[in-house]
């Protein structure tokens, strides 16, 4: 039986160095937060990597991540330090061994003045539209 993964690596620049300790701080509540969910969302990673920049934040799965807790995460430091514009990730649902439909993915784009979604779109999604065509 196979593990179903989902796989992405972003990056969010929160625009202070200042701001990047506070990042953090909103990480940790939200990872408390998800912790009393039954049953919890998978998490993911936050670090911050000198290749990327001082006010850069490095967001990956650990293997496999829940990428609603991720959009979580960047809307509340959107919201945490007025962030403005557009962000987006791609990510890539894989499972570990060929089965027929066990490869996907998607992207999502949000604006983050209001933390509202601009478009999204998961290829599963899209090859259902392109059937009922």
């Amino acid at each position: 039986m196979p593990d179903f993964l989902t796989r992405f690596s972003c990056l969010l620049d929160v625009g202070s160095v200042a701001n990047v300790a506070r990042a953090f701080d909103l990480y940790i509540a939200l990872m408390a937060e998800n912790g009393r969910e039954d049953p919890p969302a998978e998490p993911f990673l936050l670090s911050l990597t000198p290749k990327h920049g001082a006010t850069r934040l490095w967001l990956r799965d650990p293997g496999t991540a829940d990428p609603q807790l991720l959009i979580t995460f960047v809307t509340r430091c959107a919201e945490t330090f007025g962030l403005t514009g557009t962000w987006g990730f791609q990510w890539a649902g894989v499972a570990s061994e060929p089965v027929v439909d066990g490869f996907s993915g998607g992207a999502h784009l949000l604006d983050l003045s209001t933390g509202r979604t601009i478009e999204w779109i998961s290829t599963g999604r899209w090859l259902a539209e392109g059937d009922a065509r």
